[in-house]
């Protein structure tokens, strides 16, 4: 029986995570893939470190052993990808730089499996590669590069063949969700809840990437083009971050029986798709409104079988690990290229200030009589119906209040806020801050 020989590019957290399933339960994957598995070849760049570090055998390492240049780890992987015994590649190297994407195309052009973590590339220069995995008969594994250990992918694209999904939302992004949860739980202010998240090992020294909505967007381009089949630009995708939530806005959501969540959120409208990653009060009575600390969360609505919940660690070494050898396990078994069942086309997102939502809008005025009707005046005016407005909370000569309106567009709250500028000059203090209500 032919052994199946992987080579891993990168040996950090999650490339080291990989090697060590492989090594640690060989014997036991191998009779579930049906073939012997071999871990064969590793490229790092200090091969030293991350044997010590990892407790991997330093024999695996290309380069016997000794710290590479980025020149000399470059020839090794060319020499992998030119190897004829080696079976899979997994990537777990990170960026989405040019010679990156090369290593991937050459290796799916040379007829080898690639397993990769990388939402980054598959979510902003995905479309090359998708497409060579096709042309050359390879299998594309990216399951790890969603959420983590949760079986999103493979649900998606094997057990709802039968069925079709129209909506996607959900957690997507541990880090924010963990601020979230510290701030709504314990009362606190965003700094401090990051500070924590940076204490606990849950937000990078520089966590733009995950509070400006970035990273989930990564992943929401991704399962659109797998759910939807529709190819976007992930520069076009509309995000925006947590790093603007405040104390008040958490208040506000506590009072409406809801949380503040940062949302991915897609749905099929009228052939095409209407997405967006933003903060949204959920309503308590959806689960997504019940998940805290670093856990993630996916809601999908199918045509047929209706809701469904995904939920688990969506990040970390080990769980990611995991995803990558179940992707190893099931090629090894199958060896064959998994067609995405449907076919992409490339469309333009609708543009998201035409698309119907529930909204809090939170105002800051100047605290004078009269503020409340004013504003639910100018609101009315656009034909919003308002649903609830709040009480004012006094804040030296400001008032800040919410109004909760019935569905309407971006577009009509931000005409009611031209109205209210231009007939009451000296009104508003601060821009006002509107949050999609998911129900």
């Amino acid at each position: 029986m032919k052994t199946f020989s992987i080579a891993i590019l990168g040996c950090g957290t999650v490339g080291s995570g990989v090697a060590k399933i492989l090594l640690d339960m060989g014997s036991v994957l191998s009779e579930r893939s049906a073939h012997p598995i071999e871990l064969r070849k590793i490229v790092d760049l200090s091969p030293k470190k991350s044997s010590e570090k990892y407790n991997i055998p330093l024999s695996l390492f290309c380069g016997g052993g000794k710290d590479l240049t980025s020149e000399e780890a470059s020839r090794y992987i060319s020499e992998i990808i030119n190897d004829k015994d080696i079976d899979l590649v997994v990537e777990t190297i990170g960026g989405t730089g040019d010679y990156l994407l090369s290593v991937i195309l050459d290796a799916l052009k040379s007829k080898k499996h690639v397993v990769t973590a990388n939402k980054a590339l598959l979510a902003e220069r995905g479309s090359v590669i998708f497409q060579t995995a096709k042309e050359n008969g390879m299998t594309l594994g990216y399951e790890a590069s969603v959420c983590g250990a949760i079986p999103i992918i493979k649900s998606i694209r094997e057990s709802f063949t039968g069925d079709e999904v129209q909506e996607i939302s959900g957690i997507m992004n541990g880090t924010s969700n963990y601020i979230l949860s510290k701030m709504e739980l314990e009362g606190i202010d965003f700094k401090s809840a990051l500070k924590m998240a940076q204490k606990a090992g849950y937000a990078e020294a520089d966590p733009t990437l995950d509070i400006s909505g970035g990273d989930a967007a990564h992943k929401l381009a991704i399962l659109i083009r797998l759910a939807f089949g529709k190819e976007i630009e992930y520069n076009d995708l509309m995000k925006e971050g947590i790093q603007n939530i405040e104390k008040e806005d958490i208040e506000f959501a506590n009072e409406m029986n809801t949380s503040i969540k940062l949302i991915c959120y897609a749905k099929k409208v009228e052939g095409s798709v209407i997405a967006s990653v933003k903060p949204m009060m959920v309503k308590r009575d959806n689960l997504l409104s019940r998940v805290h600390g670093a856990t993630n969360c996916v809601e999908l609505i199918n045509k047929y079988s209706g809701r469904h919940y995904f939920m688990g660690a969506g990040a970390g070494g080990p769980e990611t690990a995991s995803s990558i050898v179940a992707d190893i396990v099931f090629t090894a078994r199958y060896g064959v290229s998994v067609d995405e069942s449907r076919q992409t086309q490339r469309l333009e997102l609708v543009d998201t200030d035409h698309f119907e939502f529930p909204y809090n809008i939170t105002f800051s005025t100047a605290d004078r009589p009269g503020v409340t009707g004013l504003v639910t005046t100018a609101i009315g005016a656009q034909k919003i119906n308002i649903d609830t407005v709040s009480h004012n909370r006094h804040n030296r000569k400001e008032a800040v209040f919410s109004v909760a309106t019935m569905p309407c567009t971006m577009q009509q709250i931000k005409d009611a806020v031209a109205t209210i500028r231009k007939d009451s000059p000296e009104l508003l203090t601060e821009e006002p801050k509107a949050i999609p209500i998911l129900q």
